[in-house]
C-alpha cells in the first residue's frame, strides 16, 4: 500500500475528481444492495476501499444469517480486516448506500476508518449526523470524515421501491385467504 490512504486523497484531488470517484464506488455499493434485496433483506450495500482497491464488500444479511450484526457495513469491515490481516483499517474509505446506524458507526470508529461516504440519510436511526453523530464524538480517540448524500436520490429510491413492494405484497396476502 502507498503512504497516502484514500481518506487523505481528498486533500489532494479536485472536488470533481472526488465526486466522480465517490459516485463510481456508490454505484458498486448499490449493486451489492441488490444482492441483499434478492434475499429479501433491506437493500443496503457497502464496500471498503484502500488505495483505489476494493478490499471488502458486504450487503445486509441479518435475516438470512440470523445475526443482528450482519449489516452491510459490518460485513464489508469483516472482509476487509481478513483480507488485509488487520482489524485497523486506517485511512480506508467505506461506501454505503444508507447512513450508518450506531452499531456500524461505532465499528468504523474502532476500525479507524478514515472516511465514510453514504447515499441516503436515515432520519430514524442515522448515526452520521441525522439522529446521532457517533463517528465524530470529540471524546473518542478517532473521528471519521463523513460525506453524505452521494447519489442520495438513487439510493433512497432503491430503498423506497423495496418497501413499496413489500407493503403491496402484504396487502395481497390477507385477501388470498
Amino acid at each position: 500500500m502507498s503512504s497516502i490512504a484514500d481518506s487523505e486523497d481528498v486533500l489532494y484531488q479536485s472536488p470533481a475528481a472526488i465526486a466522480a470517484r465517490d459516485q463510481y464506488y456508490m454505484r458498486q455499493a448499490m449493486a451489492l444492495a441488490m444482492r441483499a434485496e434478492a434475499l429479501g433483506e433491506v437493500p443496503v450495500g457497502a464496500l471498503v476501499v484502500v488505495n483505489g482497491e476494493v478490499v471488502g464488500e458486504g450487503f445486509n444479511q441479518p435475516i438470512a444469517r440470523h445475526d443482528p450484526t450482519a449489516h452491510a457495513e459490518i460485513m464489508a469491515l469483516r472482509q476487509a480486516g481478513r483480507r488485509l490481516g488487520n482489524y485497523r483499517l486506517t485511512g480506508a474509505t467505506l461506501y454505503v448506500t444508507l447512513e450508518p446506524c450506531t452499531m456500524c458507526g461505532g465499528a468504523m470508529v474502532h476500525a479507524r476508518i478514515g472516511r465514510v461516504v453514504f447515499g441516503a440519510s436515515d432520519p430514524r436511526t442515522g448515526a452520521a449526523g441525522s439522529v446521532l453523530d457517533v463517528m465524530r464524538v470529540p471524546a473518542f480517540n478517532h473521528q471519521v470524515l463523513i460525506e453524505g448524500g452521494v447519489l442520495a436520490d438513487e439510493c433512497g429510491e432503491q430503498l423506497r421501491a423495496f418497501f413499496r413492494q413489500r407493503r403491496a405484497a402484504q396487502k395481497v396476502k390477507p385477501e388470498q385467504r
